[in-house]
């Protein structure tokens, strides 16, 4: 079954209409080669993926070889090659030189600094993660919460091969992903680590609590969550504060960004289990908010807590307006105290709050209970 992303291809083909290059980035098996290879039969292009030995041979020799293309040029899994990032600073600076280049990795620019550092002004990114409740519909919606988006874990036969897929894919990811990034740190640290956060997932990121549990340093406990962020498996929630006269908090957040990932880590195979799971409401806010992130196409997104109990769970910035977002695992969720002061200190525009029920309703002028499933159609209105 081959999933339509047209959103995501429309998006590349704007960042290519403006630069000579794009890049395209996201975790491993998300779907990248699949766009990449569906933006490929729209033009005349030619494609190398440097985990083929084959593509690798044939980029033996890459100025003489790429100074010869015209058209599009694809270079899948850029970030086993980072020399060819200063070949492409050269081609592209050259006046005659007419090919486009789309690159695709899965480790951000700040994992492999030689994207930022060489490519500076000429390149575009476009971030992908796994599918999202506007490509594969409302009606998947807890299909995909359950195993994420990874295409090949949400696309399995049954629960119990997406979950032994995604067993599968952390394995690999430790053992043979992580050390081709030139990072040397044993798979079972790593994925104890990992486990720890899973279980942390939706609070506050404490590097002293962390570090304990694993007998290192806090350094070394910054040291492995910035591999993670870096490689698209973690996300950490920024802290929104501002000179309202309360102290806020101004640590992050952390999440496992893709709730079958988290599900997995946690051993949950089906959606009962899920269900009666100490952490929940925790992997609900955190599949909502990968969501309405991913549906805004927006990095403007923070979270807002005071210190006095006050609390919101996701604050977006967008076009000049502020939007607030609660996100509850309730039958009918009411609006809090908390809210209104978010309401009243934030300037918020709008708050809705996000549940897994099907009716939407408001609670004030500006407060509105919506269903998980209506967030496309409310990203689609806001963006």
């Amino acid at each position: 079954m081959l999933v339509p992303r047209p959103a995501v291809i429309a998006h590349i083909n704007r960042q290519m209409a403006i630069h000579p290059i794009v890049a395209l980035l996201g975790p491993r098996q998300c779907g990248k080669t699949t766009v990449a290879r569906m933006i490929a039969e729209q033009q005349p292009s030619t494609y190398f993926d440097l985990e083929n030995p084959v593509d690798v041979r044939r980029l033996s020799v890459p100025l003489t070889v790429l100074e010869a293309l015209t058209g599009l040029v694809i270079i899948d899994e850029v970030q086993r090659q980072p020399p060819l990032f200063e070949l492409l600073r050269v081609l592209v600076d050259r006046p005659h030189h007419s090919a486009r280049f789309l690159i695709s990795g899965s480790a951000s620019p700040n994992l492999v600094r030689s994207v930022s550092e060489s490519l500076a002004g000429r390149i575009g990114f476009v971030d992908l993660s796994g599918f999202d409740l506007a490509e594969v519909g409302p009606a998947q919606r807890d299909r995909l919460w359950l195993r994420g988006g990874f295409p090949r874990s949400f696309l399995a036969d049954d629960d119990r091969s997406s979950l032994a897929w995604r067993e599968a894919f952390i394995r690999t990811f430790l053992e043979r992903d992580i050390p081709q990034l030139g990072i040397t740190i044993p798979a079972e640290t790593l994925r104890r680590f990992w486990t720890m956060i899973a279980h942390y997932h939706g609070q506050i990121w404490n590097a002293a609590e962390f570090a304990r549990s694993l007998g290192t340093s806090e350094a070394t406990a910054r040291r492995y969550l910035d591999i993670l962020v870096g490689a698209y498996m973690v996300r950490l929630l920024p802290p929104w504060f501002e000179n309202i006269g309360k102290r806020q908090v101004k640590s992050p957040k952390v999440y496992i960004r893709d709730t079958g990932i988290l599900h997995g880590l946690l051993g949950l195979e089906t959606l009962a289990e899920v269900q009666s799971h100490p952490r929940l409401g925790a992997s609900w806010e955190g599949f909502a908010i990968e969501q309405i992130i991913g549906l805004l196409g927006t990095r403007d997104a923070y979270f807002w807590a005071t210190h006095s109990g006050a609390e919101l769970d996701l604050l977006v910035h967008l076009r000049g307006r502020r939007y607030g977002f609660e996100i509850k695992y309730a039958d009918a969720p009411g609006a809090s105290r908390s809210m209104h002061v978010a309401l009243h200190d934030l300037g918020l525009d709008h708050l809705w709050i996000i549940y897994p029920g099907k009716q939407e309703y408001a609670l004030d002028a500006r407060i509105t209970v919506l269903p998980m499933e209506a967030l496309p159609d409310l990203a689609a209105t806001l963006r």
